[in-house]
């Protein structure tokens, strides 16, 4: 993870959270009043976050003892103890939020990633994300999905070619969209073609794609077409797959599945903050 980009993306948050200043926080205590802070499961899953817990209180005091007692992709339990912070009162409880926010929601996407990829295990299919993310949180959310297990799809528009019907239309023809993005970009760059149709599959296959996505595609039509494939692209299968469908599009022989799911739709992890006052706890 980006260190350098989690520290500004927290400093917008807490800039949001904030405001002028925590009212409650600077009205009940001094700068001396120190305490003892410490996040708990409330639910088996698997923990992400450890880098938001130690930057985001560092941010506020420097000072402040951030203590883990988990690593990123740690299996969790009910009333587990995963980090405990030490210092200002005012700091822990201004940061406590926005950091408490985004550790379950990291350990959510987390979780369910992880099942699902138990879900498919030994199928030999790898399992990915979509850019179906939170605006603004994309590096974190991306970033739980590997720690369950999972693995990214493109980042964003800029890091690959992705080819959808709106982009072959306005081209005119997969096989001239491939040829002009591929006379432009270097040599790192893959093209993935999305396809509905046996016609179209042949014609992605004929114009050398790097990757095939079988859109939304029944698992017995993505098995009947896997053989049409040469080995040497790679092929995903997209569109409208739910924890229920997954098992049948694992079997279907494809290289990836994609799963919009495990971002857009996912529950965020149940974690508590409990707090002692007083130096020395």
């Amino acid at each position: 993870m980006n260190k350098m980009k989690l520290k500004s993306m927290l400093e917008a948050f807490y800039r949001e959270d904030l405001g002028d200043g925590d009212i409650s926080s600077q009205i009940l205590f001094g700068k001396n009043d120190e305490g003892s802070f410490s996040f708990h499961m409330k639910e088996n899953g698997i923990f992400c976050g450890k880098d938001v817990i130690e930057i985001g209180f560092s941010l506020f005091d420097p000072s402040i003892h951030v203590q883990m007692y988990v690593e990123d992709g740690e299996s969790v339990e009910e009333g587990q103890k995963v980090a405990e912070m030490t210092g200002p009162m005012g700091d822990l409880l201004q940061a406590e939020r926005v950091v408490l926010n985004l550790i379950q929601r990291m350990s959510g996407i987390a979780t369910e990633t992880y099942r699902a990829v138990e879900q498919v295990k030994g199928s030999g299919v790898r399992l990915c994300d979509t850019r179906k993310t939170t605006p603004g949180l994309r590096m974190l959310e991306k970033y739980a999905v590997r720690t369950g297990g999972g693995f990214n799809h493109r980042n964003g528009l800029y890091d690959a070619v992705m080819l959808k019907d709106n982009h072959i239309s306005f081209a005119g023809s997969i096989t001239g969209a491939v040829k002009q993005v591929k006379s432009r970009i270097g040599h790192m760059v893959k093209v993935e073609v999305e396809i509905e149709t046996k016609e179209q599959l042949m014609e992605a296959v004929d114009a050398c794609a790097d990757v095939i996505m079988f859109d939304n595609c029944t698992p017995e039509t993505i098995r009947e077409w896997i053989p049409l494939v040469p080995s040497h692209i790679v092929t995903e299968a997209s569109g409208g797959i739910t924890r229920d469908t997954l098992g049948a599009y694992a079997e279907t022989g494809v290289d990836y599945i994609s799963l919009g799911y495990l971002t857009h739709s996912v529950k965020s992890l149940d974690i508590s903050a409990r707090v002692r006052i007083g130096k020395g706890v």
